[in-house]
C-alpha cells in the first residue's frame, strides 16, 4: 500500500485519530507573535498540541504549527511508542530508500517563474518582537551534488530581502556550507530549492545526522518505508517532494552579502550571527490550496525536538555500541541543545567519565553532560538534579575541557566560536553508603485505591 506523503492528509488523519491532541483556532490572530504566545502559554501548562490556525497575519492560508512539540506525537508519526522512539528512528533511518521521480504532483499545480515571482505572496510570520522581520522558519534547503545528484537537506532561517530574493544564513557550517564553498571556489552560484511544508517524516529527515554524501531524501524514504516521490524543479531539475506545500527554486549567490537577523534561536536568545547569504528565487511552485507548515523558533519544544531527536538516537546508538553499560540518553528542554543526561549501569570505576568524554567528543553542541545511575529517569529534570544534589562532590566528580569548537548560536561562546565542556558524575560510585528511603508496593497500591475511591 502506497504511503500518503502529503502533509494536509497527515494532519487531517491525525486530527481524526487523536482529536484531543489537536487545537483548532478559528479566532483571527492580531499578530504573528500571537502564535508564539499561544505555544508558550500551552507549554507552561505542560501541553504541546498540534495547533491549527484559520487566520494569521502574514499568511493568506491556514497555518499549522507545533507538530513536533510532543515526543508522544513523534512516536505516533513513526508508528511506535515512547519507549522505542530512538530505536525505531535508527532502525528506519539505517535502511535508506532512494527517491522515485514522478512527472507531476500537488506542488506543480501552480508554477510561477521569472519576473512573475513575488515573495510577498509567500507566507512568512514574525514570531518574536526582536526578529528583524517576518521569517520562513520551516525552510528546508535542498542542494544536489552536480556530479552525483546526491541531495543534502538542511534547515535555514530565511527572510524576505527583495521581491525575488531571500536573505538566509548557513551559520551551522554543515554540508550545505561545504557545497556552497565548493561552488564559490568554482566561481558559480549554487542551485538550490527551498521546501516549505512537507510530510513530517520528510521534515525529520532534513534534520538527520548523516555523513556527507548520503542523500537525505533516501532517509526520508527510509522513515516512510517507501521511496519519497519527487518532481524536478523547472530550471535546475532539483528533486523535491511532489506533495510539498511550497517550493522556491533558485541559486545561492557566492558573492552577495546581505543583512539578515536577528532571529529568535534555540538558545532562547535572538541571534544576529549569520553568513548573510543571498538566495535569488527564480521560480515558485505550490499547491493550489496550500497551508503554511510553521515551526516556532526560540527554545520551544518543537524547535528543539526537530534537531535533538536525531542527535539523541545517533548518540545513544554510538554510546551503546562502545559502552554497553549505557541505558538511556536524554537532551533536556531546559538545556536547549547544550546539555545531556546519560544513565548507565556502571560496572567499573571511571566508566561514567569515559561515557561522558565520548559524548562530549562526538556532539560539538554539548557543553554539559551529567551521568547518573540507571534507576534515575533522565527525562525528568527533578530526578537528575536530585542525583546531582545527593551523589555528587564537586572536588571529586567533575572535570572541564576548554578550547573546543561549539555552536555559533551559543551567546556565551568566545568570538572565535570555541567553548568549554563540563562533565558531572552524579552516579553513586563504589564508596557511596546512602540507603534510599522507599515505600512498599503494597502501600502504594492501598494509597492508589483510597485516592481512586475519593475521586482523586
Amino acid at each position: 500500500m502506497q504511503h500518503n506523503q502529503d502533509f494536509q492528509s497527515f494532519a487531517s488523519d491525525y486530527r481524526a485519530r487523536f482529536p484531543q491532541d489537536v487545537l483548532h483556532v478559528e479566532t483571527p490572530l492580531g499578530d504573528g507573535q500571537d502564535v508564539t504566545a499561544m505555544v508558550e502559554a500551552l507549554a507552561a501548562q505542560g501541553r504541546g498540541p498540534m495547533l491549527s490556525f484559520d487566520s494569521v497575519p502574514g499568511s493568506a492560508w491556514p497555518v499549522i504549527t507545533n507538530v513536533f512539540a510532543s515526543r508522544e506525537r513523534i512516536a505516533r508519526i513513526l508508528g511506535t511508542d515512547l519507549s522505542n522512539l530512538h530505536a525505531e528512528y535508527q532502525r528506519r533511518s539505517n535502511a535508506p530508500i532512494p527517491p522515485q521521480y514522478v512527472d507531476r504532483g500537488p506542488v506543480t499545480e501552480v508554477v510561477v517563474q521569472g519576473d512573475e515571482v513575488d515573495l510577498d505572496q509567500i507566507p512568512m510570520i514574525r514570531h518574536f518582537d526582536s526578529d528583524r522581520g517576518p521569517y520562513i522558519t520551516n525552510a528546508i534547503i535542498v542542494a544536489e551534488d552536480p556530479e552525483t545528484g546526491v541531495a543534502n537537506l538542511s534547515y535555514h532561517r530565511s527572510m524576505r530581502h527583495a521581491r525575488n530574493a531571500l536573505a538566509t544564513s548557513l551559520h551551522s557550517r554543515g554540508h550545505l556550507w561545504r557545497m556552497y564553498q565548493t561552488a564559490r571556489e568554482a566561481g558559480r552560484p549554487l542551485p538550490v530549492a527551498m521546501v516549505i511544508g512537507a510530510h513530517p517524516l520528510f521534515m525529520m529527515a532534513a534534520s538527520a545526522r548523516v555523513a556527507f554524501g548520503v542523500d537525505e531524501r533516501a532517509i526520508a524514504g527510509a522513515l516512510m518505508g517507501e521511496a519519497l516521490r519527487v518532481v524536478r524543479t523547472p530550471n535546475h531539475g532539483i528533486g523535491v517532494p511532489a506533495a510539498a506545500e511550497f517550493v522556491l527554486e533558485g541559486v545561492l549567490d557566492p558573492e552577495a552579502h546581505v543583512s539578515e537577523g536577528p532571529f529568535g534561536e534555540f538558545s532562547g536568545y535572538s541571534s544576529d550571527r549569520s553568513t548573510n547569504t543571498l538566495f535569488h528565487v527564480q521560480a515558485v511552485m505550490r499547491k493550489r490550496a496550500p497551508v503554511l507548515v510553521d515551526v516556532v523558533g526560540g527554545a520551544t519544544d518543537e524547535h528543539l525536538n526537530l534537531a535533538r531527536l536525531p542527535r539523541e538516537a545517533e548518540m545513544f546508538e554510538k554510546l551503546k555500541a562502545r559502552f554497553p553499560a549505557v541505558t538511556k540518553l536524554h537532551y533536556p528542554t531546559s538545556g536547549t541543545h547544550f546539555h545531556a543526561y546519560v544513565a548507565l549501569k556502571q560496572s567499573r570505576p571511571g566508566e561514567a567519565r569515559q561515557v561522558m568524554l565520548g559524548l562530549l567528543g562526538w556532539d560539538p553542541y554539548l557543553k554539559t553532560v551529567i551521568a547518573v545511575d540507571e534507576d534515575i529517569d533522565v527525562t525528568q529534570d527533578s530526578q537528575v538534579m536530585w542525583a546531582l544534589a545527593t551523589h555528587f562532590q564537586p572536588h571529586r566528580d567533575m572535570f572541564t575541557i576548554g578550547g573546543l569548537p561549539g555552536s555559533p548560536l551559543d551567546p556565551s561562546s568566545t568570538s572565535d566560536g570555541t567553548t568549554s565542556r563540563l562533565a558531572l558524575d552524579a552516579t553513586r560510585g563504589a564508596d557511596f553508603h546512602g540507603i534510599r528511603a522507599t515505600i512498599s508496593d503494597e502501600a502504594r497500591a492501598r494509597a492508589a485505591a483510597i485516592l481512586a475511591g475519593n475521586g482523586s
